[in-house]
């Protein structure tokens, strides 16, 4: 009867699943899937509860189990995955390509988690010793009285008591040491990754996004491997160790009990997809925010703000009734589960009386069997869901390999290094927008040329395109069209340390890092002396208050330079760009905040640069009238060039916009 039945279900289960939606085809495979494990089960209750003892053979049981596994194995085939679900497995699939991933860069620790599993095994064995005396104790104490049977049980106890902690406290360290280096690593490696990226990317990225990546995620990702590992390992070998004991004990209980565990894995699927939809449900109001907060000027432009409210309140809602279902959901799936292991104790202890009335256990072997039971309904629900657990886990470490994968847009490939640079720089048609706004060209079929020896001075009012020549000198960026020639070679095809250190740049608002003046002077530079520290701040003005400060050179300027005034901080970065004999040295705004004492210092610096390529963006006439030549830039296009006399007889655009370009009076000009 039974087979006919099911039979008969599971054909029309599959005739059915032919002619409905595709929604319905994961509620069809589970009910084949668990429908194929009521023969054993009831055959195995019907034994255990109605049957003569001793019980029936184990083979008939097993080989129940074998069809039942066989039939699962068949429907799994048969039927195909839904959409949903071939989603899920895609997601699976690469949770568990990044799962690899993180385990890989475990490889250099590999020593230590070979360490720490060797320990956790110890630990876990001892551990599971600890219920089986106890029930010895139990035996020895209930029947005839032998000290010495005592007495080693009781040190049996004791031995299996303090290796399970020494093995438990050695497999903690040696965890943590393994998270520890890992941390190290990985954060390394990251800010390894971040530094090389190109200026674009810190435009577009969130300075908390990176620090996020950087102190959390890697954490994160670390504890995502190591830990859930470590729960995993123990969590197996005890469960293994545990159904062996119990077997041992008594095969009949084991199987009885074992009879709960398709129940609380169905309970517990039932509450999962609970969950999972209140997940989804706040995910999609989340996103319903974001999207009205992004689109607010849109949103208040066609006067939606009500709408807008109401849409969120309608997410809020739905949510809301969801967490109301799994709340309930919950309750009834406690009070089940709480029912359910009430219930398979109280049948432990009802046929573990009539085992020891037969003779088939002692009363010692049934304490110490419960105790095994206590413990293996939750080890087996953690097996179950502790692989699904370390897959959602790794989100984090998909976003530390997002930074570490990416290349950046600007190449540092080159790899020419000039002997006898000249510093003879050519900007070619250049045509430019930054990756912040795509659609403005900054720079139109732009061209400039700075010559060797020579200080050209950029013009114009703000906005015009002057500062992103320093930054393309510098290869922050990348423009789109055209190229910049050093030399006569393209910029990209030089060294980029070799680059660097033959441009430097003092910009408007320089920045300094934390450390002495000296740290500061030499920024980027090893083995540099003293001497040649000193020298590049005499050339930089710089000399003489630095030796006023408390400490001298030894001095601490401060977090980002914050003990220093201004016009310190801006000779120091001078002396910090002179001291590497630059044969190209931009100066973007450097006197735009400073006195007229400061302005007087740096004018002697620019006197003091006859070799050198110099480009200087100023908006103070006493800084550019000294220049070789004048470039005027307007709107991303060169407007005019030549002297300052020469550009004052032509009466073009620099006459007529001085004051628009100069931040000074400019009664003196005519």
């Amino acid at each position: 009867h039974m087979l006919s039945l099911s039979l008969s279900l599971s054909l029309s289960l599959t005739h059915t699943h032919t002619h409905t939606h595709t929604h319905t085809q994961p509620v069809v495979k589970r009910w084949l899937l668990a429908h194929c494990f009521i023969g054993p089960v009831w055959e195995t209750g019907r034994l255990t509860a109605f049957g003569n003892f001793p019980l029936a053979k184990v083979d008939t049981w097993l080989v129940g189990s074998v069809a039942a596994a066989l039939g699962c194995l068949f429907w799994e085939t048969l039927l195909p995955d839904s959409s949903e679900e071939r989603n899920g497995k895609d997601k699976k699939q690469k949770a568990r390509v990044l799962f690899m991933r993180v385990v890989r860069f475990y490889k250099p620790d590999y020593l230590l988690m070979i360490g720490a599993s060797v320990f956790l095994a110890l630990a876990v064995l001892c551990e599971m010793f600890i219920p089986l005396y106890t029930g010895k104790l139990i035996d020895i104490l209930g029947a005839e009285y032998h000290r010495g049977d005592f007495q080693t049980a009781i040190i049996f106890m004791t031995l299996f008591s303090f290796g399970s902690s020494f093995s438990a406290g050695c497999r903690g360290g040696l965890f943590m040491c393994a998270i520890g280096s890992f941390i190290r690593r990985v954060k390394l490696q990251l800010f390894g990754s971040l530094v090389r990226q190109d200026v674009g990317f810190f435009e577009v990225t969130k300075t908390g996004d990176i620090t996020s990546r950087l102190s959390t995620d890697t954490t994160l990702m670390a504890r995502a491997v190591a830990l859930n590992v470590n729960v995993l390992l123990r969590t197996f070998i005890k469960t293994i160790g545990m159904l062996y004991l119990m077997f041992s004990l008594s095969w009949k209980l084991t199987l009885l009990m074992l009879m709960e565990t398709p129940l609380t894995g169905l309970l517990q699927n039932i509450y999962d997809t609970h969950y999972q939809e209140v997940q989804d449900s706040m995910a999609r109001t989340n996103d319903a925010a974001g999207e009205t907060v992004s689109g607010i000027r849109t949103v208040k432009s066609f006067n939606s703000e009500q709408s807008e409210s109401c849409r969120y309140d309608d997410r809020l809602m739905d949510t809301h009734n969801l967490k109301t279902r799994r709340g309930t959901v919950r309750a009834v799936y406690l009070l089940v589960r709480r029912l359910v292991d009430l219930g398979m104790q109280v049948a432990m202890l009802h046929y573990g009386r009539q085992f020891i009335q037969y003779g088939q256990m002692t009363t010692g072997n049934l304490v110490s069997f419960i105790l095994y039971q206590s413990n293996l309904g939750q080890n087996i629900r953690t097996l179950i869901y502790i692989f699904g657990d370390m897959l959602n886990s790794v989100g984090a470490a998909g976003k530390v390999f997002e930074y570490l994968d990416r290349k950046p847009e600007v190449s540092t490939d080159g790899t020419l290094q000039s002997e006898k640079l000249k510093g003879h720089v050519s900007f070619q048609k250049l045509n430019f927008s930054y990756p912040t706004r795509p659609d403005h060209n900054v720079l139109k079929d732009f061209s400039l040329e700075l010559k060797p020896g020579q200080m050209t001075a950029l013009v114009g009012i703000s906005g015009g395109g002057k500062s992103t020549c320093v930054s393309l000198l510098q290869r922050f960026y990348q423009p789109q069209e055209g190229q910049i020639l050093l030399d006569g070679q393209p910029l990209q095809n030089y060294e980029h340390k070799y680059l660097h250190s033959r441009i430097a740049v003092v910009g408007q608002e320089p920045v300094l890092f934390s450390g002495t003046v000296k740290d500061n002077i030499a920024y980027g530079l090893s083995n540099c002396s003293l001497e040649s520290i000193q020298e590049a701040a005499r050339k930089a003005n710089a000399h003489d208050f630095i030796c006023e400060l408390q400490k001298g050179y030894d001095t601490d300027v401060g977090e980002r330079g914050g003990l220093l005034g201004s016009s310190q901080k801006q000779r120091i970065a001078i002396a910090r760009a002179l001291i590497r004999q630059p044969q190209v040295l931009l100066l973007d705004e450097i006197t735009s905040f400073l006195d007229a004492k400061s302005e007087q210092a740096i004018q002697d610096v620019l006197a003091n640069c006859p070799n050198q390529t110099l480009m200087v963006i100023a908006h103070r006439l006493k800084t550019i009238e000294k220049a070789d030549q004048i470039i005027v830039i307007e709107q991303g296009t060169v407007l005019e060039q030549g002297t300052h006399q020469e550009l004052m007889e032509k009466k073009g655009h620099y006459y007529k916009q001085k004051e628009r370009i100069f931040a000074e009076d400019t009664t003196n000009l005519c």
